[in-house]
């Protein structure tokens, strides 16, 4: 289980440095497309490709809600260099819904149980689940296009994001030959779907909205919703006597994402000297 933790730990720091290097590519453009070909949002791709492998070493020790609760300690490190580097003023209902959030989601990460069972659905099933989701996340992601609030593309990449770690959970490559195993299995595709859905709309939430207002949407949603998902299909537990903190922990998460959506950027202005 430390190993675990300490995959996670450096996956989130990863994870961070990407939003940072996304957010300032964000923030050059008018236009999702163009954000996709910065610099910086590539270094940040890079730095993502780095969360993924250590995300993805991470769920061979832990439950898929225990993981991405640890990375959601991006949530701090945004909105920390969101206040004292690009100047974006928090209202104290903000600073609150953001620690409500992070305080939520330690609840649900220590929630997590060692143990597995075998998942309550077969594998067909379960592809048959991700790829329908899959294909209300396109619509979603379509029909967005014309609206101008940053949080729902927000919801849709955790969803995107997070969509991926249940596909990596639940992934099963057989043979003795790992690629041909890798390019037969039907999870890989729909991982690809996942990644590259939850990327685009988090690049538009970055051009509509703040790093710190976005970043908190975005890693809530996708820890509590893939760690429903393991729980209910996957196998994944919680420890003994932890399901009253779990839930506590998942309003607290609910919470802070609610106000959070109601958020429009603010940026503190220096005073005028006269």
């Amino acid at each position: 289980m430390l190993i675990g933790m300490a995959f996670a730990l450096v996956a989130m720091v990863f994870n961070s440095v990407a939003a940072l290097l996304q957010a300032d590519a964000a923030g050059q453009v008018r236009r999702t497309s163009a954000i996709l070909a910065r610099p910086r949002f590539l270094a940040g791709l890079g730095m993502d490709a780095l969360a993924w492998t250590c995300t993805v070493l991470a769920l061979g020790y832990l439950p898929i809600f225990a993981v991405q609760a640890t990375l959601a300690g991006s949530i701090a490190m945004t909105a920390l260099y969101a206040r004292y580097y690009k100047n974006e003023w928090l209202r104290p209902v903000h600073r609150l819904a953001i620690c409500a959030s992070i305080l939520g989601l330690v609840l649900v990460a220590s929630s997590a149980g060692e143990d597995r069972v075998a998942p309550r659905v077969g594998d067909s099933s379960t592809v048959l689940i991700l790829v329908g989701a899959l294909v209300v996340l396109l619509l979603v992601s379509v029909g967005l296009r014309r609206v101008s609030r940053p949080w729902p593309s927000a919801i849709v990449a955790g969803l995107g994001l997070g969509g991926g770690a249940v596909a990596v959970r639940a992934m099963h490559v057989a043979g003795e030959n790992v690629l041909v195993g890798l390019l037969t299995e039907p999870l890989v595709y729909v991982l690809i779907g996942m990644w590259a859905t939850g990327l685009y709309n988090y690049a538009r939430a970055l051009r509509l909205g703040d790093v710190s207002t976005v970043t908190a949407l975005f890693m809530v949603t996708e820890v509590v919703v893939p760690g429903i998902v393991g729980i209910a299909l996957l196998g994944d537990t919680i420890r003994d006597g932890w399901y009253v903190p779990m839930i506590l922990g998942l309003l607290l998460a609910v919470y802070g994402v609610s106000i959070l959506a109601r958020r429009r950027s603010e940026r503190r202005t220096p005073a005028r000297v006269t």
